[in-house]
């Protein structure tokens, strides 16, 4: 059902990678978020990390706009969902203002997203080596596509008062206003490794002195009255609100697409399957929809820590092992020996187990020579290259997770390398931007490097769900939870 979102938003962007909009969008989160608005945080683009800090900085959960893995039909009804209640929406974009997937000209590109949401824009400028030419390179910015809302400009890295005088009087020539101007200030850096950022969750209170760092630089440095005021310029967005019932339901073919649905009691009646999440500081990477769409399905989603506990969640059916960062805490997960024989007994009695990417190395024979949970017949180990890019997909196998044939998008991108790249029965073929089968099926566990989103594919969790409901109604493992 269509509605009207009358969020304030603001997207920020910049020229390139680099430039600051990480430290712009966070501290501007923070800053809002402390003057009592109830801030909604959102990135353009895969990125699992800096949803995490946007997390952090307003006490409300990280959301993903991505064009390509869900499409661009999915980027409002997506926003609106996560923004809803909220005073401002803040969304970070993704490298350069109009890069978007390869060959595939604005595609997921923080331009086509601002579009979407009819959302003005700031670019961050790294004025670090300009002063006068910062004009002509916002002209062009702002003029590449006429559809595209430039609301202003903050000055990145500016070196002194003169360097700031310099570059203010070139804008005010080009007729662009400066909403905010930041010094150089590395005491606000956030430490970074092979995958970027490193995660809040493995340096909580580092991270929240660096939130707090990044909202006192913006507070002195923006006008946050002349940013909230360009974010009310924002037009009502007319779009569905998408909810993660309604999303099942047309999924099953229950309604047609954009049709309320009636507020009846989440997933089938009946006992509520246990359906375990990797969590903490090795397994940082998951989508909020996703759990909320497990929610919608019924089942009863509960976090575990492989680096701290020695048994899953009483009564787990079903496990999800996404993506994160094991390669750093190899010996810690290997030392964890009771929770990885659980892990293999669970996937030995036929237990479904959806894993991408670290969850893939966790449920390897080894990683890096550290014995893992030697679910899959394969070893892992850190390389030099570094696999990053959108993929096409089919799945080529039946499994717990997709349907033989089921196509979808998703997003490579780790420093890793498993031998075999596939088992014998593979998850996934790729059909761009290359051809290759990818990944494991066998028995429940359906293990691949791939990341998906499956608000992209409500029938990945559905049929996730009725799969650990099965494995939990057999007496095989787990167990169910009365439902309500």
């Amino acid at each position: 059902m269509v509605t009207s979102v009358n969020v304030p938003r603001l997207v920020i962007a910049a020229p390139s990678s680099g430039s600051g909009k990480t430290t712009v969008a966070t501290g501007l989160m923070a800053a809002f978020a402390e003057r009592g608005l109830a801030v909604s945080p959102h990135k353009a683009g895969p990125d699992y990390i800096d949803p995490g800090y946007h997390a952090l900085a307003t006490g409300r959960p990280g959301r993903n706009l991505d064009a390509f893995m869900c499409g661009p039909e999915l980027v409002a009804p997506l926003f609106a969902h996560g923004s809803a209640g909220c005073d401002l929406a803040v969304v970070e974009g993704v490298m350069g203002l109009y890069d978007g997937a390869a060959g595939r000209g604005e595609l997921a590109s923080t331009a086509q997203v601002a579009k979407l949401l009819r959302a003005p824009v700031v670019l961050v400028v790294d004025a670090s080596s300009q002063s006068r030419s910062v004009a002509a390179l916002v002209h062009g910015f702002a003029s590449f596509d006429p559809q595209v809302r430039l609301g202003g400009v903050i000055l990145n890295k500016v070196g002194s008062d003169r360097h700031e005088v310099m570059l203010r009087e070139a804008l005010e020539e080009a007729g662009t206003p400066v909403l905010g101007v930041l010094r150089r200030a590395p005491q606000v850096a956030t430490p970074s490794r092979h995958l970027g950022l490193v995660p809040v969750a493995e340096r909580r209170a580092d991270a929240l002195a660096s939130v707090a760092a990044l909202a006192g630089q913006v507070r002195a440095g923006c006008d946050l009255e002349a940013l909230l005021a360009l974010a009310r310029t924002a037009p009502p967005l007319d779009c569905a609100v998408w909810s993660p019932r309604e999303a099942l339901a047309e999924a099953a073919g229950v309604v047609p697409a954009g049709s309320p649905v009636s507020p009846v009691s989440p997933g089938p009646a009946g006992p509520r399957p246990v359906v375990a999440v990797a969590g903490g500081p090795a397994f940082t990477f998951s989508y909020a929809e996703h759990a909320e769409l497990l929610t919608a399905a019924g089942a009863e989603v509960v976090a575990f820590d492989p680096l701290r506990d020695e048994a899953l969640p009483e009564g787990t059916s079903g496990l999800v092992i996404g993506g994160g960062f094991p390669e750093v805490y190899a010996p810690e997960l290997s030392a964890n020996e009771p929770l990885r024989a659980a892990v293999a007994a669970f996937a030995e009695a036929g237990g479904p187990v959806a894993a991408e990417c670290a969850g893939l190395l966790y449920l390897a024979g080894s990683l890096d020579g550290k014995p893992m949970c030697g679910v899959l017949d394969a070893d892992a180990r850190m390389s030099e290259r570094l696999t990053l890019g959108y993929r096409e997909a089919v799945a080529v196998s039946d499994s717990s997770l997709a349907a033989n044939g089921t196509r979808l998008r998703g997003h490579e991108f780790h420093r890793t390398v498993i031998d075999p790249g596939a088992g014998t029965t593979p998850a996934w073929g790729f059909t761009h931007p290359e051809r290759r089968v990818e990944g494991f099926v066998r028995g429940g566990v359906h293990a691949s490097y791939l990341h998906t989103h499956w608000a992209a594919q409500p029938s990945v969790a559905a049929r996730f769900t009725a799969a650990a409901r099965a494995a939990a109604g057999s007496g095989a493992v787990g167990g169910d939870r009365d439902g309500g």
